[in-house]
């Protein structure tokens, strides 16, 4: 029998094995490590168990695996040491890569009980983290870098004076500054090309931003010095979350990361996207993601309308634990922090929804003593079903109040400061869709059952709503139909809206107070402390109007409006102004100051600002050119309690007199500093002229410099000076025809 070998050439009798061909054997059994290990992870920090045990734990460790993706059959390999039991990791295989990626993302750092912590790694970083050397052979220790005591970054809120602080950014330099009352601000810091588009403070005042070509970063600290940064080439906006744990950056042109070309912070599963998360502390980033496609819609003529991006695009609840975003038409799909896995695993599947907005506070709902965060979202008519507005409960996700809505053209959503009210603004049309109305749809959130309360009383259409902060006062602003084709907008009216007082100090239903008519109004901006609001015209061509309103002006009980006694509400303008060229209102933290600000980022006509008191009072104004920004640095929540917060406003006139006192010392200060220097003044001509009189006696000559009349020289002739000194005392005119 002849067999494969008989054909082999032979030469002094031995054999040539690279004359063999092994390809087929080799197809048929090589072990293709090179394939399929992007689909593995190392699952370590596992508990260390006898290998009786072992079956119960991969149980165990798959109901976590599997809630990501699916691990395949027999796709967990957990070794055993020589002493029977497991080593404490083992080796997954998923059906997929991007279930691999998934897995890494959001089951890293997951709990198993008290003990024990999952750590979750691609198997393929062991060559992107080990490869070239970066793993040594032997194990070294760490170094522990001593002990460094880092800048207070809320250092400023220790000011003696409680000043507040504001930056202003104007042509290539950006500066922080002591708002003085009547002086000019005082620099803290200032410097050129500080940022390469614009400047942005975080929610509680911690951090400055400064948005440049290659990324974000984040200055602090009495030195301002840089706290972090943060690589995200091309970015466009930033927002932070409430508590300033995390924050989004968005760029309009999608992520390219070239291995070969790494990008700080960044890896390869950000390529492509456009939204980075990132986590404050750390400095890394969360998660990433694309732009969604924005849905088109079409107008009358039937034309394709493409919709703007709604930004923030990922909304965050109140407390930090949790972002959302929404699929327009589709679902909301809510995220658990700082893991940034979706909550249960699934988006919540809303048909048609528009629009969602997070409660901007814990809400305390009546009878309901577990946790929970809200958010009210709204959908428009589909088919025959009417359009709906909705509170969802997190994390139960349970509807807690529904609405139904008809005739609906748009509406918007606006919550009160403490999560009390929810009004939803909804623009109605008639059946011949010709004419347009508004009616507000109130949710009164901690009452028991969230009744509705519905202000229907609006003939035109709203255009501008706003709460009163902290209150349950608010202010609207309506038009009438704009004329087709109109050069000249038209004219707008302002209404105030405040609840009637119930026995018990209760808060009853809203009714108008006032209405003021023929106004170009467009912009409410409260005082973050509530009670006042500045109602302005912005970015007009033909009206600047500001007009300062107090809801709670004490009025003599005689001079009390009918009606004004019966509601939570006294009325009262106390000022009007005009800046040309406002595009933006900027009210201080503390509620005492308010800037108005013409733009460079708007125009380039007599850019600067004007600072008003809460009276309207004008205080300063500085023409400054290229202009851009003026931001008031905002302050933490206080940590005083209701009670104590209570005290002080009791005592507010004790306290005050302090702070009268401390004013008055400061201005007898710069009294005193103006009172020597012309003292100073006076003591240097004093002198200049003794010395002259000196000069003149060792000359022989002699002068009565007192009269300014006499003066002897050395011949002792007297020389008379005669002064002519004309004054008008009456000018008129008179045309004789």
């Amino acid at each position: 029998m002849a067999t494969a070998y008989e054909n082999l050439p032979m030469e002094d009798d031995e054999f040539d094995e690279s004359q063999v061909d092994f390809t087929d054997i080799e197809e048929q059994y090589q072990v293709r490590l090179d394939e399929g290990l992007d689909a593995f992870v190392v699952v370590d920090g596992l508990p260390v168990v006898p290998e009786d045990s072992k079956g119960k734990l991969v149980k165990f460790i798959l109901r976590k695996l599997n809630t990501v993706g699916r691990v395949k059959d027999d796709g967990v390999h957990m070794p055993v040491g020589e002493d029977g039991k497991t080593e404490g990791y083992a080796f997954v295989e998923y059906n997929a890569p991007s279930e691999a990626i998934a897995a890494a993302k959001q089951l890293h750092l997951t709990a198993l009980d008290k003990k024990h912590t999952m750590l979750v790694n691609k198997l393929t970083d062991i060559d992107r983290y080990g490869r070239e050397g970066r793993i040594e052979e032997e194990y070294t220790p760490p170094q522990i870098e001593p002990f460094q005591q880092n800048e207070h970054l809320r250092s400023w809120l220790g000011d003696p004076e409680g000043r507040d602080q504001m930056v202003m950014f104007r042509g290539e330099k950006v500066g922080v500054f002591w708002n003085n009352k009547e002086d000019a601000p005082e620099p803290v810091v200032d410097r050129e090309n500080w940022t390469e588009s614009f400047v942005q403070w975080s929610p509680q005042g911690t951090f400055l931003c400064s948005i440049h070509a290659q990324g974000v970063q984040l200055w602090g600290g009495k030195q301002w010095n840089r706290q972090k940064r943060f690589a995200h080439p091309g970015v466009n906006l930033v927002d932070f979350s409430p508590g300033e744990n995390y924050f989004t950056t968005w760029s309009h042109r999608p992520l390219q990361v070239d291995e070969n070309h790494p990008v700080p912070t960044l890896s390869l599963e950000e390529d492509g996207k456009n939204y980075i998360i990132w986590d404050i502390a750390t400095g890394k980033p969360l998660r990433s993601f694309a732009t969604l496609d924005v849905p088109t819609s079409t107008d009358a003529e039937g034309n394709p309308v493409k919709k703007k991006m709604q930004w923030p695009t990922f909304k965050w609840s109140a407390d930090d634990k949790y972002v959302a975003r929404m699929t327009q038409g589709q679902s909301i799909s809510v995220y658990e922090l700082p893991r940034m896995n979706l909550l249960d695993k699934t988006s919540v599947k809303i048909e048609g929804v528009m629009d969602f907005e997070w409660a901007p506070a814990t809400p305390k709902r009546d009878g309901v003593k577990t946790y929970e965060q809200l958010f009210c979202y709204w959908t428009p008519e589909l088919g025959s079903n009417p359009a709906k507005v909705g509170l969802m409960s997190i994390p139960s996700k349970e509807i807690v109040r529904t609405r139904n809505l008809f005739n609906v053209s748009d509406a918007k959503l606006h919550w009160q400061s403490e999560a009390a009210y929810v009004c939803v603004k909804v623009d109605r049309h008639s059946k011949s869709k010709k004419s347009m109305a508004t009616n507000l749809e109130i949710f009164r959130v901690k009452e028991k059952g969230v009744p509705v309360e519905v202000v229907d009383s609006i003939k035109d259409t709203v255009i501008n709503f706003a709460w009163e902060p902290k209150g349950n006062r608010f202010v609207l602003i309506t038009t009438g139909e704009i004329p087709a084709q109109s050069a000249v907008p038209p004219k707008t009216a302002v209404s105030f809206f405040a609840p009637e007082k119930i026995k018990g100090g209760g808060v009853g239903n809203f009714r108008h107070i006032r209405t003021a008519d023929k106004k170009n109004s467009n912009a409410i901006y409260w005082s973050p402390k509530g009670r006042f609001v500045v109602v302005a015209t912005l970015q007009s061509q033909q009206s600047f109007d500001l007009d300062f309103w107090d809801l709670s002006f004490e009025k003599p009980k005689d001079d009390a409006e009918k009606g004004e006694k019966e509601l939570h509400a006294n009325l009262q303008l106390m000022a009007t102004a005009d800046h040309y060229g406002v595009s933006d209102i900027e009210w201080d933290p503390s509620g005492r100051y308010v800037a108005t600000v013409a733009s460079a980022f708007r125009h380039h006509m007599e850019n600067g600002y004007h600072l008003y008191d809460f009276k309207g009072t004008l205080l300063r104004e500085e023409a400054i050119d290229r202009f851009k920004q003026l931001i008031w640095r905002p302050r933490p929540a206080t940590l005083l309690s209701k009670e104590e917060q209570a005290e002080i406003r009791k005592n507010l006139r004790n306290y005050s007199k302090a702070f009268d006192e401390q004013d008055t010392a400061k201005k007898n200060t710069a009294d005193k500093a103006v009172i020597e220097s012309r003292r100073r003044l006076l003591e240097e001509w004093n002198a200049w002229r003794e010395s002259m009189r000196l000069m003149l006696e060792e000359e022989g000559a002699e002068i009565e410099l007192n009269d300014g009349k006499v003066l002897r020289d050395v011949d002792g002739e007297v020389e008379e000076i005669e002064e002519i000194v004309e004054e008008i005392i009456e000018e008129s005119e008179e045309v004789i025809s």
